[in-house]
C-alpha cells in the first residue's frame, strides 16, 4: 500500500542511518583518543581497572622519585666517610700511619701532631659537608632521627596498598654526635677520643709508648667501623639501584596492561571508519531514494 502519511521505507533508511552515524561517532572518538574505553560508558569494568592501575602507577612514579632522592642521600654519605677512611695521603688511614710513625725513638712528635691536627679537622669538616637537603647522618645533633626509613616500593593487593621502605639506624653512620658518641667523637675513660688525641707532649717512656699504642688501636678501631658503615652504605647503594630499575620496569608493565584493556587497535579502527563512511554515504543515498518516492503518488491524481 502506498501511503503519504507513513513512509516506511524512510523509517527504516532513517533508523540504519541514525545507526551508522552513532558507530561512526564512536569510532572517531576512539580514533582521536587513541582509546577503546576513554569513559566509564564503554567498558565500566575495563576503565575502573584502568583508572586504579593509573593510580598505582602514579604511586609508582613517587617511589621512583623517592628513590632518586634517597639514592643522592645515601651517595653523599657514602663519599664522606669513604674520604674520612682515606688513604695514605690523608683520613683515619693516614692518621694511623702517623702514629705509627710517633712510635719512632728521638722523632719530633710536635711536627707529626700538626699534620694529626690537621686530618682531625678535615675530618670534621668532611662530616659537616655531608649534607644532602638537609639531612646529615654522619655529623648529627640533638634533633637527628634516630632511623630514617627511604621509601623503595608499592604494591596493591585488591584495596590493600603497601608500602615498603629501607630502614636505616643514624648512629651506625655517626662520626661526630650531640652526645660524643660518635665513631670518631666517643672518648676513653681518659676523656681521648679520635678527634681529640694529641701526642705533643708524649715522650720515649715506656708509659707514653703504652699510650701511644692504644691510641693506634683506637684509630684503628674507628677505620674498621667507618668501614663497615661504608660497606653497609654501598650494599644500600646497590638495593636503591636495583629497586629504581624495578620500579621503572614495573611501571612500564603496568602501561602495558593497560594498554591491552583501553588502547584502540588503529588498524582496525581505520577499516571500520572506511566501511562506516561507506555506509553512512549509502545511508543518506537511500533516505533520499525513500523521499522521492512519495512523490511517485502524485501520478496517480494525474
Amino acid at each position: 500500500m502506498s501511503s503519504l502519511l507513513t513512509n516506511s521505507t524512510a523509517m527504516t533508511a532513517l533508523q540504519t542511518l541514525r545507526s551508522v552515524s552513532s558507530q561512526l561517532s564512536s569510532t572517531q572518538t576512539r580514533i582521536s583518543t587513541g582509546q577503546r574505553v576513554s569513559t566509564a560508558s564503554d567498558n565500566a569494568a575495563y576503565w575502573s581497572i584502568a583508572t586504579s592501575m593509573r593510580a598505582d602507577n602514579a604511586a609508582l612514579s613517587a617511589v621512583s622519585d623517592s628513590l632518586g632522592l634517597s639514592a643522592a642521600t645515601v651517595d653523599t654519605e657514602y663519599t664522606a666517610l669513604t674520604a674520612v677512611v682515606g688513604d695514605k695521603t690523608g683520613g683515619l688511614t693516614k692518621l694511623q700511619s702517623l702514629l705509627v710513625e710517633a712510635k719512632t725513638a728521638g722523632i719530633d712528635r710536635s711536627k707529626i701532631q700538626a699534620d694529626i691536627t690537621q686530618i682531625q679537622q678535615q675530618m670534621k669538616s668532611t662530616a659537616d659537608a655531608a649534607t644532602f637537603n638537609g639531612v646529615n647522618w654522619l655529623s648529627t645533633t640533638a634533633s637527628t632521627p634516630a632511623t630514617v626509613d627511604l621509601v623503595s616500593s608499592y604494591s596493591r593487593v585488591q584495596s590493600t596498598p603497601t608500602t615498603g621502605a629501607i630502614t636505616l639506624t643514624v648512629s651506625s653512620y655517626s662520626l661526630f654526635t650531640a652526645s660524643t658518641s660518635g665513631i670518631l667523637d666517643t672518648q676513653t675513660t681518659s676523656g681521648v677520643s679520635v678527634a681529640n688525641m694529641t701526642i705533643t707532649s708524649l715522650t720515649d717512656a715506656a708509659s707514653d709508648q703504652t699510650t701511644l699504642d692504644g691510641y693506634i688501636a683506637q684509630v684503628t678501631a674507628a677505620i674498621n667501623s667507618a668501614a663497615s658503615a661504608a660497606a653497609d652504605l654501598g650494599a644500600v647503594k646497590n638495593r636503591i639501584s636495583t629497586n629504581t630499575e624495578f620500579v621503572k620496569t614495573l611501571m612500564d608493565s603496568v602501561d602495558r596492561g593497560i594498554g591491552q584493556l583501553v588502547d584502540a587497535d588503529m588498524n582496525q579502527e581505520s577499516t571500520r571508519l572506511a566501511a562506516l563512511q561507506v555506509q553512512q554515504q549509502l545511508g543518506v543515498q537511500a533516505l533520499s531514494i525513500a523521499n522521492n518516492s512519495s512523490q511517485s503518488i502524485l501520478s496517480l491524481f494525474r
